[in-house]
Order: structure tokens, then C-alpha cells, then sequence
């Protein structure tokens, strides 16, 4: 079996960069003779979709990420799934919102761009003075090329979030603390902090949820984000969002992450069978 890698830090004895936007005839040449892909972390739609035609097994699965692209897809495969997450109304276009007046949540509720990370582009929403603000900013998203929504319901998490991170067939969870529990925003660039153990029970049953989600779709590189409800007894994880550009200091560094990193690909491809690294 013969593994072609495009990812710079992953030597698999057969490694290959790309040149430019598209595949070349060598490219293409040596994608035919694999019997497995990996791809950065960061490849594109057009390059994903051109690797799979011609070999498709490839590391990483980026099915869903194209097939649901943005917040906006997101939300819809939790809805096409059946994956309980918060009640969430997504819109392509401003075009499809509905007058203020008929927004289909009450106040307070979550804001959000189907695009940007970190908590970015990402606000509560309190009343109808703080909804027109932020149409404001949609619309200037869309005119830059960015459109599409979600208004979401506004969970109370007590400042907390729970992550976890599947590479291959691991799964490595924490939480992110916001040190003002009323905080909005969980996110480490908004100053959250991290917690490894706190709830592990709560940890547990994140993971359960993340496994049935990688059995749906597939995916085996990514950050999955869930939310608690505080005040519930007995509470639930619920899907957020799924970052598949995230950062690494939540598993202890870059280093730390490239380390998991080759663990997670090694798994994925001793599960293809004997690897030869000839060519």
C-alpha cells in the first residue's frame, strides 16, 4: 500500500506539494498509483474534491465540511441528523430574514455570521435596537462576499463550553472557562481559560456525542464545540458549531498537536492495511 502525502510536517516517504490552484499531470499521475491521501489541513474545496476523484481515500474527511459549509450548514446537519443542539434559524441571504417582527425567537437570542471563528462575528442580541445593529454588520457581510446567518437560541452555560477534538480515531476533550461566569463568550481569544477537569462526567458524554457524530459523517480532524445548559440538573450536550481550523493551545501547543497529529494519521493508516512506503 502506498500513502501520498501532501502535508509538509506528515513524511510518509512519498510526499508531494501542490502547485498553484489546481492539479497537475503529475499530480494527477501520482494520486493514481495511491492507495491513500493526506491532505493539509487547510485544502480547499476544489483541490478536496479533485484528490477524491481520482483516489478517494483521504485524510482529512472533508465530506461534511463542503457538503455543510459555514454556521448555516452546520446547523443544518445537527436538523438532518437529528443531533440535539440549540433551536437555530439559518438564512443564506438577507433577503430570506423575516421582518423584525416576526423573527422566530424571542429576546434574548444569539446572532451569528455563517463565517469567522474565535468568537468573532458572534453577538447576543437583547432587543430590537441590538438586532438592527447587527443586520447592519450582515449586511456589510454579505456586500464583502460573505453572506448568510444563523439566529440561534441564547443558551445559559454559566460561562462554559466544552471542546473536543477528534484526530483520527482519538478524542481529547476540555473546557473553556470564561473567569466572569455571566460572560457571553467562551472563547480563549476572548479570554476564557482552560479546564481540563472539571465534569468529567459531562466530558464523557461530549465524547459519546462526538463519536456519533464521526460515525454519521465521517469526519476525523476536527474541533466540536458543545454547550450545557447551567441550570438544568441533569443536562445534555448540545451540538454548537465544528471548527475544522482550530487553534492548539487546548491540547497543550503546536508541538503537542503535531505529536497527536502523526498518533491520529499512523491510526488512520494502519486501519487501511500494510503500509509500503515505496512508490
Amino acid at each position: 500500500m502506498t500513502i501520498l502525502s501532501y502535508h509538509l510536517l506528515l513524511e510518509t516517504g512519498w510526499n508531494r506539494t501542490f502547485q498553484g490552484g489546481n492539479l497537475t499531470e503529475e499530480d494527477e499521475a501520482a494520486l493514481s498509483r495511491a492507495c491513500g491521501v493526506i491532505l493539509p489541513q487547510g485544502c480547499n474545496e476544489d483541490i478536496y474534491r479533485s484528490v477524491k476523484n481520482i483516489c478517494p481515500t483521504v485524510f482529512p474527511d472533508y465530506d461534511a465540511r463542503f457538503a455543510y459549509p459555514g454556521k448555516t450548514g452546520q446547523a443544518a446537519l445537527f436538523k438532518a441528523h437529528g443531533l440535539p443542539s440549540p433551536r437555530s434559524f439559518a438564512y443564506q441571504t438577507m433577503a430570506e430574514l423575516p421582518d423584525l417582527a416576526e423573527i422566530p425567537l424571542a429576546f434574548p437570542f444569539v446572532f451569528k455570521s455563517a463565517w469567522g471563528g474565535e468568537g468573532s462575528r458572534v453577538f447576543p442580541v437583547f432587543s430590537i435596537d441590538g438586532l438592527t445593529e447587527c443586520l447592519k454588520l450582515a449586511r456589510g457581510w454579505e456586500r464583502a462576499g460573505q453572506p448568510g446567518l444563523v439566529i440561534q437560541e441564547y443558551i445559559e452555560t454559566g460561562g462554559r463550553s466544552l471542546r473536543v477534538v477528534v484526530i483520527g480515531n482519538d478524542f481529547y476533550s476540555y473546557w473553556r472557562v470564561q473567569p466572569e461566569s455571566n460572560g457571553f463568550y467562551s472563547n480563549l481569544a476572548r479570554g476564557a481559560v482552560i479546564d481540563y477537569e472539571y465534569r468529567l462526567d459531562h466530558q464523557e458524554e461530549a465524547v459519546a456525542a462526538a463519536r456519533k457524530l464521526v460515525k454519521l459523517t465521517g469526519i476525523n480532524l476536527a474541533g466540536i464545540d458543545f454547550l450545557f445548559v447551567s441550570k438544568d440538573h441533569n443536562p445534555s450536550p448540545l451540538f454548537l458549531e465544528i471548527n475544522y481550523a482550530f487553534r492548539s493551545r487546548g491540547l497543550g501547543g503546536s508541538d503537542r498537536y503535531l505529536e497527536l497529529l502523526v498518533k491520529g494519521v499512523k491510526g488512520w493508516i494502519d486501519g487501511l492495511g500494510p503500509y509500503d512506503i515505496s512508490q
